[in-house]
This record gives C-alpha cells, structure tokens and sequence, in this order.
C-alpha cells in the first residue's frame, strides 16, 4: 500500500531505540525524511547510523525534554533543518516509567519527574513545532500513551495519570486543528518488547529472586492476563499502526486512540 508519505517531513523523539526508532525505519522506507531526536547525543548517532538512510534523509537532534528551554530549542533546531518548509508529521514516543511504587511511597518529586517527562514533554514539544506543523495545510501528530490511561495499575499511577493526561491532549488538539488538516491521534501500546519494559523485567527478576524470563512469564500470568497472545509485543508493531496514522490512508481519522494491546484493556 502506497501510503502517501514520499517526501514528508516527520519528527520523532525518543527515537533511538524500540518503538521510536522503528517507527523512523518505516517512515524512511516510505519515502519520508525524517528528524530523529533523543537525549543520548552517542545513542543517538549509533541508532541512527542502523537505520542506513539515504543521503539528506536522516537528521538528528539530541534533546533532554525535560525543560521548555530545551523542547523550544529542539523546536529551533527543527526550522533551522526545514529551512522555510513544513513539518508534516510529529510523532512523540520519548517517555519514562517514572516513579513507582504504591501510592503513599510516592513522593512529590517523584510525581513531578514523571508528570514533566510524560505529559509536560509532549505538550512543550507540540507547542516548539507547531508553527511548522500548521504550514502545510496537512499534517499528522501522534502521541504515544498507553493501555495504563484507561487501565490504571496501583503501583505506578503517575505514569498512569499522565497518560490519560496524553489522552485528553492529544483530544483536545484534535478539535482544534483539524479543519486546517492537521490530523491528531494516540496509540496505546501494552508491554512491548523495549529497554523500559526490559528494565522493569530485570527489577521483577531481582525482586523475586527469578530468571529474566520468569519474571515476563509471571508478570504476563499475573499482571496482564488479557493479554491473550501471551507475550510482549513488539516494537514494530506498534510501528506499523503509528506509520499508518502519519499516512494519507488515515485522512478520516481524528481523535483516536489506537490500542496495540492484544486485549490487555478488559474492554472495548
């Protein structure tokens, strides 16, 4: 399937690994050129020199999004490489765990980390970008959230409420720019194969005292058990739903929540 993308312009951050970075494989190999943003300047160049992008296609920008100062700069490192032209396509996929542990361990530091990182993160990167976002009278943003927006779990409700943060965001972008062809979806995965879900997996195992391959096996059985296909996903396929929504084939999609879970969320 053609998907319309060929010379399209798309940021991506958090795009040095897992579901970031193969999102930036299939917008390459649908002819997009794409802008590559994450915070680890060395991780950065080594995950982009795997992607094996034609000549100009490929930038990078290495940003830590944890301050306005920093998203606005990353947003005047982005209009500096469009020279005059437009962003066509946003996809936020940086994001963290964050704080976790049962309510009353939490403090308001811990609070206040993963809500800027999760939440505050996507909405001053938007805000940086919009501008060029608005230019072509076309475009598509795409924020990452999770099946934990809708599905809280006790023992990270930060991570949970600013996702459902991420939600209303995106929601509310949606009704507002639409009708100048700026298109706004989320996608919500569930335990994908990426380093966050690994690291969760090697403080599983050391806490249990099992094998890293025990500790998914139990967290599935005991944690995630409408998760009927039985195992993590993987990032790819969550790229593939993403890529679509970024594509001219999802012109009549606004406001939506895409769920790559394998029926994780108990519910329709």
């Amino acid at each position: 399937m053609d998907l319309g993308i060929t010379g399209r312009t798309a940021l991506v951050t958090g795009g040095d690994s897992g579901i970031g970075w193969n999102t930036a494989r299939l917008l390459l190999d649908e002819g997009a050129t794409v802008i590559l943003s994450d915070m680890d300047e060395q991780s950065l160049a080594a995950s982009a020199e795997k992607l094996e992008a034609p000549e100009g296609r490929l930038h990078t920008v290495t940003a830590d999004l944890s301050t306005d100062e920093a998203c606005q700069a990353l947003g005047a490192r982005v209009e500096e490489i469009l020279d005059g032209g437009s962003l066509d396509i946003l996809v936020h996929c940086a994001g963290v765990t964050g704080a976790q542990g049962l309510f009353h361990e939490i403090d308001d530091e811990g609070w206040v980390s993963t809500l800027t990182t999760d939440l505050l993160a996507p909405v001053r990167v938007t805000r940086a970008v919009l501008p060029a976002l608005r230019r072509g009278g076309w475009g598509r943003a795409v924020f990452l959230a999770s099946e934990d927006a809708v599905q809280p779990y006790d023992d990270e409700i930060p991570y949970c409420s600013a996702k459902a943060g991420v939600l209303a965001f995106a929601k509310g972008l949606s009704q507002t720019y639409a009708g100048e062809g700026l298109l706004v979806n989320c996608v919500s995965p569930a335990f994908i194969h990426t380093p966050m879900t690994d690291k969760m997996m090697e403080r599983r195992s050391k806490m249990e005292d099992m094998s890293f391959d025990e500790a998914v096996e139990t967290f599935l059985s005991d944690q995630r058990p409408h998760m009927e296909l039985g195992r993590r996903g993987e990032p790819d396929e969550v790229a593939n739903v993403i890529v679509f929504l970024c594509s001219e084939a999802a012109s009549f999609v606004n406001g939506s929540n895409y769920r790559v879970d394998a029926g994780s969320v108990a519910t329709i």
